[in-house]
């Protein structure tokens, strides 16, 4: 470690902390420390010893490394994270998810001083936070198709056009489970999380697409905000089910034969029932009777929680795991990547997959 600087920095401390989603009165108890002197490193007021580093590395299981300041200069995420609400978690499992952004970040500026991501490109259309009935999300989605050169048709791989189009995405921990799928901007790479516990493809890729309509349109505004989940909902069923295109397709009826139609476009689009259940209303395919018959009908056959469906398997994120197998292949292990990026071990693997792993414990 350099000399010139501090040995210990108070923001690592209290990232780390964070990370693993412990409180500063056990972390206290786990290193024979008063709580208040946790709370003296974290906000620099007095500077732990060397034998309380080497406690932190323990409890953690990182190197007295991770503790040294990060690089001034350095991007980190804008924002608060876009979660669909406040009330799904609890502070600490909101501040372990900040924490796991920063670190991926970490990763990320790692990884593309090696490798070239791709080109970020991402429009630019900011809808109103306040303006419940707006057409702007729908224009977005149509905006997005039409510069990512994705036509009228379903779009295959949700995932893989984000990445393509220079977003990155990764699996939480299970120990996020509570929180649903999220996004932020920061680190030069937008980035999206997602739940590691939803294993309905259809949802998923409804999640990422909600997720890349905060991108899109809300870069700014506060998030959790019941009108920007609408707009980020409304940009999804745009983006994965064209209304120009669906329309004359989608049932009038919610008989026998309107379901099968709709189990048809379901297979076909790679979106919900629900969500063509609404489209059809939305765009007057419906009556009002004739949605609320749909709605009692998937509810009643428990299609709420969880719809049938030919696929089961759910899309993978690509972006990170592909750029370690070509550092692999020019001998640049994993391990070096992630000593020089800082991140534990444990969220290293998280990070690194294609699918989801189980809990990381401190």
């Amino acid at each position: 470690m350099s000399f010139n600087r501090p040995f210990c920095s108070p923001q690592r401390i209290a990232l780390v902390r964070e990370l693993y989603g412990i409180r500063k009165s056990e972390l206290s108890m786990r290193l024979g420390v008063s709580a208040r002197t946790v709370t003296c490193w974290e906000l620099g007021l007095q500077a732990p010893s060397a034998g309380d580093v080497a406690a932190l590395c323990r409890v953690f299981g990182v190197g007295p490394e991770f503790f040294e300041p990060q690089l001034e200069g350095l991007p980190v995420a804008s924002g608060l994270p876009h979660f669909r609400s406040y009330r799904a978690g609890t502070q600490v499992a909101y501040r372990q998810a900040q924490a796991y952004v920063q670190v991926t970040q970490d990763l990320v500026r790692t990884l593309r001083d090696y490798v070239d991501f791709p080109a970020l490109h991402l429009p630019d259309i900011s809808a109103d936070p306040e303006l419940a009935e707006s057409i702007v999300p729908q224009m977005a989605a149509q905006y997005v198709r039409h510069v990512w050169g994705l036509g009228d048709g379903p779009i295959a791989h949700v995932l893989r056009e984000v990445e393509n189009h220079g977003v990155c995405a990764v699996f939480a921990p299970f120990e996020h489970a509570s929180l649903d799928a999220y996004s932020v901007f920061g680190g030069g790479v937008p980035l999206i999380v997602l739940n590691p516990t939803v294993g309905d493809y259809y949802r998923q890729r409804f999640d990422v697409a909600h997720e890349l309509g905060h991108l899109v349109m809300h870069p700014d505004a506060e998030p959790g905000n019941k009108v920007i989940e609408a707009q980020a909902d409304a940009f999804a069923s745009e983006l994965l089910a064209p209304s120009e295109v669906l329309h004359d397709e989608l049932p009038t009826r919610m008989d026998g034969a309107g379901w099968l139609k709709l189990k048809e476009l379901k297979e076909r689009w790679g979106v919900s029932m629900k969500v063509l259940l609404d489209k059809a209303y939305a765009l007057g395919r419906l009556t009002e009777e004739g949605y609320r018959a749909g709605l009692k009908s998937l509810s009643r056959n428990g299609w709420k929680l969880l719809e049938p469906g030919a696929i089961s398997g759910v899309e993978e994120p690509s972006l990170i795991p592909h750029a370690l197998e070509l550092l692999g292949d020019v001998g640049v292990s994993p391990e070096e990547v992630r000593e020089r990026s800082r991140v534990p071990q444990g969220y290293f693997g998280v990070m690194a997959a294609r699918r989801p792993l189980l809990p990381v414990r401190a």
